[in-house]
């Protein structure tokens, strides 16, 4: 047994070894690679639901299925699961609960994924959340050995759980490209003529009215193979957080969070208090910005114009390249933002947004412009990772000591924007999907605003403060007020 477990009440009075930092750098790795692994095999699955499973828009009801196991998850799970199990038991245990939903793609209807796909989302509100708490509370103490920032580390380890993260797209996507490409491949391209790719393709796609012609089934060994390799690929997450991270009793002895000595009740009292606090108000239609264009990319992108225009097999590799541009965005942008701050990146991701959108509504897709599709991918990648990354920092900063309620509200209502996503994509044409995240991006973006606005003026207030306290201190003020007031 270490130092640390034999007295956690001295972790803030002893001097520690320099190599605690190297081992809590291990620990933010570790599982940020049982994330990609897990991931790997749930987002190659899920980007797939909307070719493989468009009959009835099953692929997509379970998406929004998952979401909305997710909103009540992250309501009254999380606090209360990690209380009971701790945050390294809350992690691997809640990768399990991914697996019935990857078996249940051997038989899809809607009596088997939809059980299999609400059970992903109650496992995934403690999942997120203990993850989000584990990078807050180690980069606190990291910042008590190091003396850099708090709030510069939790960016550096939040940039680095997304990039090591978001590379499952790259490996998740390789496999289902490489399975779904093989022998012969008929099955996964598109029946619909050339000449009129560019009439049903795109920003016109009807999945409701229009998959049906435009896509195929594919074959049963394929899709087996798939889900073999993914069901490996989840249970060898589960083992690698249990494994290989330690307990987060090394490090947070003496932290008063949201998830310290309370009752199950007063912890979801917490989460719901929350709600209703003005800076997480004005955030809400960011968050909900988030999960909708997340969706909109996985399910709605890769069908009306993948799909459609260059087959099934096509869509790992387009993920794939939105998932590498995805990882490499998530570290780059944490250290780009040293340097400029977090305004400019918001600004230049709200840019490049509303320039893809446009793409989306006025390009129409054909089979020899696929890279086309690449370069959007690429530009839509390196947004993501800049909203991810610095919005989930800025939870963080805005509720200290309650981490475990605040990614809680991140999460819930990032996945009310996965279920407006989900829920509409059978039935409205891309272009009026595009223009409702469109309206979504500018209320979320205007309100994001308002919150640094609040908080600046907050800063400053209290600096203002500080510095008329000080020399009052020096002649006595505190006394004058005193005599004054009696």
């Amino acid at each position: 047994m270490s130092k640390w477990e034999k007295n956690p009440e001295k972790l803030e009075k002893e001097a520690l070894d320099s190599s605690e930092t190297w081992r809590i750098l291990k620990n933010v790795v570790v599982i940020s690679v049982a994330f990609m692994v897990q991931f790997t095999a749930y987002c190659g699955a899920a980007n797939l639901q909307s070719s493989i499973n468009a009959k009835k828009g099953l692929g997509t009801a379970s998406l929004a299925a998952v979401y909305a196991g997710l909103i009540f998850s992250n309501i009254f799970l999380p606090a209360i699961a990690i209380r009971w199990l701790g945050t390294k038991w809350a992690i691997s245990l809640s990768f399990i609960t991914y697996m019935p939903y990857i078996a249940a793609q051997l038989r899809p209807t809607f009596y088997t994924l939809i059980p299999a796909a609400l059970i992903v989302g109650l496992g995934g509100g403690p999942l997120w959340c203990a993850k989000c708490t584990y990078l807050s509370v180690v980069s606190e103490v990291h910042s008590k050995i190091s003396k850099i920032p708090a709030e510069a580390l939790l960016v550096r380890f939040l940039g680095l759980f997304f990039m090591i993260f978001q590379m499952n797209q790259v490996w998740g996507n390789l496999i289902s490209s490489l399975v779904l490409s093989s022998g012969n491949n008929t099955a996964a391209v598109t029946a619909v003529n050339a000449t009129l790719i560019p009439e049903i393709c795109g920003a016109n796609f009807l999945p409701s009215a229009d998959a049906g012609e435009a896509l195929k089934q594919q074959p049963p060994e394929k899709i087996q193979m798939i889900v073999g390799i993914y069901l490996v690929c989840m249970a060898g997450a589960a083992l690698i957080v249990a494994i290989g991270v330690d307990s987060m009793k090394r490090y947070d002895s003496g932290r008063v969070g949201s998830g310290t000595g309370l009752s199950g009740l007063a912890l979801l009292v917490v989460t719901l208090k929350l709600l209703i606090e003005p800076n997480q108000l004005l955030l809400v239609a960011i968050n909900i910005f988030v999960g909708y264009q997340q969706a909109f990319f996985g399910a709605d992108f890769t069908v009306a114009f993948v799909s459609c225009a260059i087959g099934t097999g096509s869509v790992g590799f387009v993920m794939l390249v939105y998932g590498l541009a995805d990882a490499i965005g998530c570290v780059a942008t944490g250290y780009i933002a040293k340097i400029t701050g977090r305004l400019p990146l918001i600004c230049c991701a709200l840019t490049v947004h509303v320039a893809l959108f446009i793409t989306v509504l006025v390009w129409r897709p054909q089979a020899g412009l696929s890279y086309v599709m690449y370069i959007i991918a690429v530009l839509w990648g390196l947004c993501d990772s800049i909203w991810i990354v610095q919005i989930n920092a800025y939870y963080g900063l805005l509720f200290p000591g309650r981490e475990e309620a605040a990614f809680s509200n991140f999460r819930l209502w990032e996945s009310v924007g996965y279920i407006i996503a989900y829920l509409i994509s059978p039935y409205m044409r891309t272009s009026t999907k595009t223009y409702v995240m469109f309206a979504i991006l500018i209320v979320g973006a205007s309100c994001y605003f308002t919150v640094e606005y609040r908080e600046r003026k907050v800063k400053k207030f209290e600096i203002n403060n500080l510095n008329n306290k000080e020399p009052c201190a020096e002649k006595g003020c505190d006394n004058i007020m005193f005599q004054h007031v009696e």
